[in-house]
C-alpha cells in the first residue's frame, strides 16, 4: 500500500517548467491527501487563469497515475502572502 509520504516524494520530483524548483517548493501544490486510491490536491496558482495550468496539472497527474492512483484536484488563487513568496522564489530560481 502506498503512503502519503511516498506520494509527496514523487510529487517533489516534478519541477516547474520555467523555474528550478518543484511545484511543492513553490507552494503550488497544497493540501495533499491520500484517500483510498485517490490523491486529492489543491493547486494554488499565483494568478487566475494562468496559461500553463493544464500543463502543471498534467505534470503531476502522470506520475500519480504511474503509482496506480487517481488525481482529483481543485484550483485556487494564492493568497497575497503565498504569491509574494512564490514571486521571490521564481526570481531566484528562474531558468534562463
Amino acid at each position: 500500500m502506498i503512503t502519503i509520504k511516498e506520494v509527496v516524494d514523487v510529487m517533489k520530483q516534478v519541477e516547474h517548467p520555467a523555474i528550478r524548483l518543484s511545484l511543492i517548493d513553490l507552494g503550488i501544490l497544497t493540501e495533499i491527501e491520500l484517500i483510498d486510491n485517490n490523491i486529492l490536491v489543491v493547486f494554488a496558482f499565483p494568478f487566475p487563469n494562468i496559461p500553463i495550468a493544464d500543463q502543471l496539472i498534467h505534470s503531476i497527474e502522470k506520475p500519480i497515475n504511474q503509482l496506480g492512483l487517481n488525481l482529483q484536484y481543485q484550483i485556487r488563487t494564492m493568497t497575497s502572502e503565498e504569491k509574494q513568496r512564490f514571486l521571490q522564489l521564481e526570481a531566484n530560481a528562474w531558468k534562463e
